[in-house]
């Protein structure tokens, strides 16, 4: 049965399922395997459930720059973000009923198109072209 309360502990949940999915998939499992080694994976789970309690909860545990750290990786193309937002979506609407996995969906949308808009739009440049 769909959670219908979203929560620290329905979202905790959500977010293991959704990135158990993320490491698996065979073309962003990859970028997260390079950019995070195993031994890694429970901090960097803290830190994703921080950022995305302070974003759906508002927590305010989250302090850090997620601009800054996809850019770093130097690697991202927008096809990375649809796969991301494919599998979010999916695993949202499997976990939580459906006014709640609208509402995560649509967020973590705002979120990439952000993200996206930063990392491939250069102003002035003729369409889909991304930065040099």
């Amino acid at each position: 049965m769909p959670d219908t309360v979203l929560d620290a502990a329905s979202l905790a949940g959500f977010l293991d399922a959704f990135y158990a999915r993320v490491r698996r998939d065979p073309l962003i499992g990859p970028v997260f395997a390079a950019a995070i080694p195993d031994a890694d994976w429970p901090r960097h789970m803290a830190t994703i459930q921080a950022f995305w309690s302070s974003v759906l909860l508002k927590t305010g545990g989250y302090k850090g720059n997620p601009f800054g750290r996809h850019q770093a990786l130097g690697i991202l193309t927008p096809a990375h973000f649809e796969r991301w937002l494919g599998l979010f979506a999916e695993t949202a609407q499997a976990r939580f009923a459906p006014p709640i996995a609208d509402a995560l969906i649509a967020r973590a949308h705002r979120i990439g198109d952000s993200l996206k808009a930063g990392l491939f739009v250069r102003p002035g440049a003729p369409a889909g072209q991304g930065p040099s």
